[in-house]
């Protein structure tokens, strides 16, 4: 893993709320990870000192911790023509050799050498306030036609991290379902939302919306 970045709290571009944590920035410190409790009503973040502006729509347990790849950093660096620090995306990881969007849904990340156990839940979807942050013309369009959306994961077991930690994938579910399917599916790919239903690990959240969202099929003509 390459850095841990904590939020620099700011005022929000988008204005949806008065203060954003989108704005994080590498930490050399070791920094304490835990569950943080629901989105509405826990302390938001997974790490501590990290602030999540809107807690109504994002942390809680099953965004306890966000993760993006370098190397997709620098692939954006090359498409938008301008550089990108680790903790731009405002990810909380920025890691190095792992297929963060091909991550399958429930495996888990052993992180660093003090116990932190992280598991796999759902992608990442664009909102305002990081197109705002990025200041980008139509961002959230482009973001999602790419679908390379990095993890949010789950805290199992509590721990530090630090830059420099390694992170072993010590447990893989025998699925396909990974995080760029899971969002293609929430994104628009209507065809991929039955496949959600029965994925334990994907926040109930995601699953209820996929349920509402598969198309009910025509009765046959008479």
């Amino acid at each position: 893993m390459l850095s841990v970045n904590l939020a620099r709290p700011m005022p929000n571009p988008a204005k949806t709320t008065t203060v954003t944590g989108i704005d994080k920035v590498p930490t050399d410190e070791a920094v304490a990870v835990r569950a943080p409790g629901p989105m509405r009503g826990g302390v938001g973040s997974g790490l501590a000192d990290d602030v999540i502006g809107n807690q109504r729509l994002h942390g809680g347990d099953d965004q306890a911790v966000y993760a993006y790849a370098r190397e997709d950093l620098d692939r954006w660096q090359t498409t938008l023509d301008r550089p990108l620090a680790n903790g731009n995306f405002g990810e909380n990881l920025t890691t190095s050799g792992i297929d963060v969007t091909g991550a399958v849904v429930g495996e888990r990340w052993r992180v660093g050498t003090d116990g932190l156990l992280l598991e796999v839940t759902s992608p990442r979807t664009p909102c305002r306030t990081f197109a705002s942050f990025l200041g980008i013309r139509g961002w959230m369009g482009t973001f999602t036609r790419a679908a390379v959306p990095g993890a949010y994961l789950r805290v199992i077991h509590p721990g530090t991290v630090r830059a420099g930690d390694a992170i072993e994938v010590i447990d893989r579910p025998d699925s396909d379902i990974t995080v760029g399917l899971v969002f293609r599916a929430i994104s628009g790919d209507a065809e991929l939302l039955p496949r959600l239903l029965d994925v334990d690990a994907l926040p109930e959240d995601i699953r209820k919306r996929a349920r509402k969202r598969i198309p009910v099929a025509e009765p046959p003509a008479r």
